[in-house]
């Protein structure tokens, strides 16, 4: 055997124990990396430290194309890795993807079929390339390519070999990640659709609540949404009743036209029938001009009639004709106007009340009484206090540019034990004033309106209704100030005494003196 041969011998021996160790760390790379440009970046680093490779290119075929793109590189500039989109049988990287044989050029410089699409190799240095198919179930998805000096043919060879090990590793592992995405992106496109079908159907945008009672209303306004028939909702003030119309209104075919709302409460009795069915001009002192009323503005859209248990028993009999024949006259006109509307009504009255009172007409009720909808009060889904709550914070951090993070534990507990007797409306008061009290990112029990801090059903020891000493309300402050910041600091004395400006002894005392249990906040 010739030296040069031995010599040849030993280095591809010295190599081939290289490539195993490189073939161990790539292998190790692809169960630790479930990203695809990140695995083909590392795999590519692994293989230029260990083989000193001059430039590194990892191909993938775009799903359904012929065409391949640069996804990892090593040695290339963010500009050069864009140039770098080949065709099936384009140049050596396309025909290697094309035949699916490895292709091993000794000097590309002089090869003709070598495009230098990224220009990122110099013409007057000679280089080997070698490129290498990524096969998957027979199908190409990519290719691997190197620039190397050049070197012993058999050396070229051994490194060939290599690179086909090299990517057959990877092209199981893209092929497993990239399946893995796909299903991810399944699941989550099937997870949208359900969240379509089974939350925006029947959760409208413009209401919060996760509550049963609430899933049923939800599914009350995706059940008449769409239809013409008369909704009339009730409930007590401040429940959201205004909310519900306008989101039966937004979910049905009338989306795109008017929304007219009416406070029947807040209108005068002798102004009541001209604000609703308009007038002509000099129909009564005043009329100076005709007037379209809200019957006619609202229509091929939906008029929203609030409070309708107040309006007069004179306008109760124009009002049950309009329901009946969507034709009315305005006041001191002849002329008969029929309308295309949607009436939606809500009341907190008693109607069967006002009925047996001789106030409200039956045959009016019946009328609008075809789809009720009861907005329940506030203490009765407690469970979505706190979820309005952070509703209303976000909202409100917006509106004041404030950044409130949280609530603490004993305002969340003073909310959870008042009876809310404005509602949702008074929630949301309560929140607005909160965020403006408060002085730092929290808002604590003494942010809260006093309307909550002195309620007897509150069962909080910060301002107790028959009141309290001193050193007892300064030490529920204190106590609620020193497990905010055990909370924010996972329950680490020494952190929380730093942020509070104290000693680790002074805390400690006053923890064991409060009864705070620290591990609570661990």
């Amino acid at each position: 055997m010739k030296k040069a041969d031995a010599q040849n011998i030993k280095v591809i021996n010295e190599r081939s124990a290289k490539q195993l160790a490189i073939l161990a760390k790539i292998s190790h790379a692809t169960f630790h990396q479930h990203n695809i440009p990140a695995l083909l970046e590392d795999a590519l680093g692994i293989m230029d430290t260990e083989m000193g490779m001059s430039r590194g290119i990892l191909t993938l075929r775009v799903p359904d194309t012929d065409i391949l793109v640069i996804e990892a590189s090593k040695g290339l500039s963010t500009e050069e890795k864009k140039r770098g989109k080949y065709r099936l049988g384009e140049g050596i990287i396309g025909r290697v993807a094309q035949t699916k044989k490895p292709a091993l050029i000794e000097d590309f410089t002089i090869d003709p079929y070598f495009l230098n699409k990224t220009r990122s190799r110099k013409k007057d240095v000679p280089m080997a390339f070698l490129c290498v198919p990524v096969l998957h179930n027979r199908d190409v998805i990519g290719t691997i390519s190197i620039d190397r000096p050049k070197d012993d043919l058999d050396i070229l060879k051994s490194d060939l070999n290599f690179l086909s090990l090299v990517a057959d590793i990877l092209a199981e592992a893209v092929a497993q990640i990239r399946e893995q995405v796909a299903e991810r992106e399944s699941l989550m496109a099937e997870n949208r659709q359900l969240r379509q079908q089974l939350g925006e159907l029947y959760q409208p945008n413009n209401i919060v609540g996760r509550c049963s009672v609430m899933q049923q209303i939800y599914l009350q306004i995706a059940q008449v949404a769409d239809s013409t028939a008369t909704v009339l909702i009730r409930g007590e003030s401040g429940t959201g009743k205004e909310m519900v119309a306008r989101a039966i209104h937004f979910s049905s075919s009338r989306r795109n036209n008017p929304f007219i709302a009416v406070n029947c409460a807040a209108l005068p009795e002798n102004l009541i029938e001209s604000e609703l069915f308009g007038h002509e001009k000099g129909s009564f002192t005043g009329a100076m001009q005709q007037r379209k009323g809200r019957f006619e503005l609202a229509n091929g859209g939906t008029l929203f009639l609030d409070e309708i248990g107040d309006i007069s028993p004179a306008v109760q009999v124009r009002l049950l004709r309009v329901l009946q024949e969507k034709i009315f006259e305005r006041v001191g006109g002849a002329e008969s106007i029929r309308v295309n509307i949607r009436i939606i009504a809500a009341t907190a009255a008693n109607l069967e009340q006002a009925i047996e009172s001789g106030k409200f007409r039956d045959d009016l009720f019946y009328r609008l009484n075809v789809f009720p909808i009861y907005m329940p009060p506030l203490r009765e889904r407690r469970s979505d206090i706190i979820l309005l709550a952070d509703h209303f914070l976000q909202k409100y951090n917006e509106v004041y540019g404030k950044n409130i993070k949280r609530i603490s534990t004993p305002a969340i507990n003073m909310m959870m034990a008042y009876h809310w007797p404005g509602n949702v409306r008074e929630l949301e008061n309560c929140i607005e004033r909160s965020i403006l009290t408060s002085s730092d990112n929290v808002i604590h029990s003494y942010c809260l309106p006093p309307s909550l801090q002195t309620s007897d059903e509150t069962n909080t020891s910060l301002l107790p209704g028959d009141g309290a000493p001193l050193t007892t309300l300064v030490s529920s402050y204190e106590r609620e100030l020193i497990v905010d910041a055990l909370k924010k600091h996972r329950g680490n004395v020494a952190s929380t005494a730093r942020y509070l400006q104290t000693t680790q002894r002074i805390l400690h005392y006053r923890i064991q003196h409060l009864g705070i249990e620290t591990k609570k906040y661990k």
